[in-house]
């Protein structure tokens, strides 16, 4: 039995991970063994107490340059259905510790919209982002017109997915669909210190965190800040809460247990 080549690597630090897609010849194209990779490292390190915080990352040249066209090239719409390659990208959604996108080079396509499912997004200068699906007679599979139009709004969405073009770095972040521009020699070590930034915080309290921000874009204001006081209250069941209030009122340090 061949063994599928090792498409994404994964380091631990103190507090967090940086896993990397490791296709570089074919610019990290997103194709099924990386992706089985990917929601499998992910979900592993979602289980690991001593991990906090995610980074993914591509390559210098190119976080992920699309989806890898010559799986799908010659599929019928029946045997993409049977596929369910996309159930995959529904795993990323669930994962509840933070993940920081650390975006350098293209992140065209399935790269765009990975780096969206991401939290949040570093980018180097060197970052270009795009929905060029268009060009190939498809649209966007993998939630790139969902998510796109949520974090720039519709008219610079509709744009993007009907003209296929890129947007540089600056751009992005003007539009608001990343967090920082960084130079390429920068990306890592920033993306880092965002990482161990969060990972120092109260874990329980992160992941409520995130879990209330994420429910902001898929239900109402009423819905949303009922989620959000229920998981206000919950908090005040935990240790951590209990340490950090008196640990303010003490005038010192908290030392979070993740409990």
């Amino acid at each position: 039995m061949v063994m599928p080549a090792t498409h994404v690597l994964c380091d631990r630090e103190n507090g967090f991970a940086v896993v990397r897609l490791n296709r570089p010849e074919v610019l990290n194209a997103l194709n099924v063994n990386l992706m089985a990779q990917l929601v499998d490292t992910l979900e592993s390190l979602d289980q690991d107490d001593t991990i906090r915080c995610i980074v993914v990352t591509g390559s210098e040249k190119a976080f992920a340059a699309g989806a890898d066209i010559k799986e799908m090239a010659g599929a019928t719409s029946i045997e993409m259905l049977t596929r369910d390659q996309f159930a995959r990208w529904d795993r990323i959604r669930k994962i509840k510790k933070p993940i920081i996108a650390a975006v350098s080079g293209f992140a065209l396509g399935g790269g765009c919209e990975l780096a969206m499912a991401c939290d949040m997004i570093v980018a180097s200068e060197s970052a270009r982002f795009g929905q060029p699906e268009i060009t190939l007679g498809v649209i966007p599979g993998a939630g790139g017109t969902q998510r796109l139009t949520r974090a720039v709004g519709k008219a610079k969405a509709m744009e993007l997915v009907l003209k296929g073009n890129m947007i540089n770095a600056e751009e992005a972040l003007r539009l608001g669909l990343i967090n920082k521009v960084v130079p390429v020699e920068s990306l890592i070590e920033e993306a880092k210190s965002w990482a161990r930034e969060i990972a120092a915080q109260p874990p329980i309290a992160v992941r409520l965190a995130k879990e209330s921000v994420l429910k902001a874009l898929d239900t109402t204001i009423e819905a949303g800040l009922e989620f959000e006081r229920k998981n206000f209250y919950l908090l005040f069941s935990s240790e951590d809460q209990k340490e950090g209030m008196n640990a303010f009122i003490e005038k010192r340090k908290p030392d979070w247990k993740g409990r």
